[in-house]
């Protein structure tokens, strides 16, 4: 059977087919629909970890008992794993293990464009990266054979035109082996200096092994056209680029096994053409490679180390012919990101930017809140850190920032990275407010389930943690709780905590306007006659209300009666719908 599948979709039915037993990730665009469609699956237990190094800790532990495991995570979650991947790479793995792991070339929904091929390469673990659906699919079954054959986690890489594409895939029947024992092994498993030593070794010689099974492997393959003036060397997405740009005489060495790469299987490909060309996105892994086996080859000097990669920018940098652009006739507007109307986060924020609270910002939706009209988020690093470094900052200012500092972060943010930081700020009393935005659910990746939530990855009854009372148990007495669409609430509950002279915590909880179990209230519109046009309702930047002919304008289609705008307007020209 066949079917058009995204990537991400084909690599779960991989992990399906190849009878794994259990995934445990965090979601991060473009990683996320993985975990999700593998969901759908009985036969594999699913969940959502509160961060990627428990993710993968628990993949590790599944694997270790026997069972086929797998985590998945974006490029910027696989640092957070980082910890438990380079010591697992030494103690290996029982059965097998993968961790899938997405880039996002082009930063669509991340804060870089980190290239994950440099941790397989440090942590010295096979990497397989499909250039399609069907091969995510392929890859994801190939990926468990290799981890049981050289006792090793495998790396399956996608990337976001991988993940979020579509092409065809023939389906396959679900093949679970047998349980593999568990043995008590502590030289193993236990990785203190002394047992650490003799398994560094083991790692080289896989290494080796793996090396010469790069050379003859059919996940590298030569397709030799008639144009051999340049062969081309490439992997992902680079190779249906390359493809479409070169065209089918085009000779091209595909990868599939980035790392470890093929030496003497590169030397012979390159001696069969008269020049090479290594296409590839973000950093020169392979390029650099090639020029360690003494090969003079073009790449970064014409193709850029940033960014996402086009059949256009291919063929301009290579000065090849391509496809003309197509205008539309007519200037589009731009639209720049904002904040759903409606969004819960948005009373919270304007009550910030209004008193010029400095905000030290954190990863989610929020973060737009950085954008005009509100100018509300000044720092936005990585998980959780928006906590950590409201201690520095306050630490280092002490009075000068005390009372006109925050720190914001979300409820699933908070349980992902915030607790440590929220418990040194406990320990080592730095004055200063935290505040929680719990909107009861991971709203940026698509609204996927947290710990605070009540439910699991499947939507079942789920253990739900209280986060006022874990606030108080990590030694805040300071805990407030509001609802950020009561501006008048909002603004008493910030100015008390800002002016408190010790820790405090404030959760604004109000559930994300999108989630289907949230009541929509009736539209507002605006009554001409008694607006002033004084713009006081634009200050909050919500895109069901525009300006028109010197008036206020509410979009029907857009509102969902939050009542943030009543509020502000002083001449009562909102009023409700019908």
């Amino acid at each position: 059977m066949k079917k058009l599948m995204l990537g991400n979709e084909a690599a779960a039915r991989g992990l399906y087919e190849a009878g794994c037993a259990l995934i445990s990730s965090y979601p991060g665009t473009p990683s996320t629909e993985i975990t999700e469609r593998a969901a759908q699956y009985d036969e594999i237990y699913c969940e959502w970890a509160p961060n990627e190094k428990v993710a993968m800790e628990v993949a590790f532990g599944a694997a270790l008992a026997g069972k086929r495991s797998a985590c998945v995570m974006k490029h910027v979650g696989l640092n957070v794993a980082a910890d438990p991947l380079f010591t697992i790479a030494y103690t290996g793995v029982n059965a097998g293990m993968v961790i899938c792991v997405a880039d996002d070339p082009g930063m669509h929904s991340s804060q870089n464009e980190q290239d994950s091929r440099h941790y397989a390469v440090s942590a010295k673990i096979p990497m397989l990266e499909p250039a399609d659906s069907a091969e995510a699919r392929d890859f994801a079954k190939r990926a468990f054979e290799l981890s049981e054959e050289y006792d090793t986690p495998v790396f399956l890489k996608l990337c976001t035109r991988i993940s979020h594409s579509q092409s065809i895939v023939e389906l396959g029947q679900r093949v679970e082996p047998a349980r593999r024992p568990y043995e008590k092994d502590i030289a193993k498993y236990v990785m203190v200096p002394g047992n650490a030593r003799p398994r560094h070794p083991i790692v080289e010689e896989r290494t080796r092994r793996l090396t010469a099974f790069a050379e003859t492997t059919d996940l590298n393959r030569e397709e030799m056209g008639e144009d051999t003036s340049i062969g081309i060397i490439t992997s992902s997405t680079s190779y249906q680029y390359a493809r479409e740009v070169f065209g089918p005489k085009a000779s091209i060495l595909k990868l599939g096994l980035v790392n470890p790469l093929p030496k003497q299987k590169i030397l012979d490909f390159a001696a069969k053409v008269d020049k090479v060309l290594v296409l590839e996105e973000l950093d020169p892994v392979i390029e650099d490679h090639c020029r360690a086996l003494g090969l003079d080859v073009l790449g970064k000097d014409v193709l850029p180390l940033e960014g996402e990669f086009s059949q256009g920018l291919v063929a301009e940098k290579l000065g090849k012919p391509g496809k003309p652009w197509v205008g539309l006739g007519e200037n589009v507007p731009g639209r720049p990101p904002v904040l759903c109307a409606g969004c819960p986060h948005r009373g919270l924020f304007y009550t910030l930017a209004k008193h010029k609270v400095t905000v030290l910002g954190d990863i989610g939706c929020y973060t737009l809140a950085a954008y005009e009209p509100l100018y509300a988020i000044e720092t936005c690093e990585c998980m959780g850190a928006s906590v950590s470094s409201i201690h520095g900052f306050n630490k280092a200012l002490a009075k000068e920032s005390e009372g006109k500092t925050v720190a914001v972060l979300g409820d699933s943010t908070f349980m992902h990275s915030g607790m440590t930081g929220l418990a040194n700020i406990a320990y080592n009393q730095s004055n200063s407010t935290v505040i929680i935005l719990d909107n009861s659910t991971t709203g940026m990746t698509g609204h996927q389930q947290n710990p605070t939530t009540g439910k699991n990855l499947r939507g079942e009854p789920a253990g739900k943690i209280d986060l006022e009372t874990l606030c108080r148990a990590m030694g805040i007495r300071r805990v407030r709780v509001v609802d950020p669409y009561d501006l008048k609430a909002t603004e008493q509950v910030v100015t008390e905590e800002l002016a408190a002279d010790e820790p405090s915590v404030i959760i604004t909880r109000r559930p994300c306007v999108l989630l289907k179990t949230v009541q929509k209230h009736p539209p507002y519109r605006v009554e001409a006659e008694a607006c002033k046009g004084c713009k006081q309702c634009m200050k909050i930047g919500c895109p069901a209300i525009s300006w028109k002919d010197k008036k206020a304008v509410v979009d029907p289609t857009q509102c969902v009666g939050c009542g943030v705008c009543e509020q502000l307007c002083k001449f009562g020209a909102f009023r409700h719908e019908g």
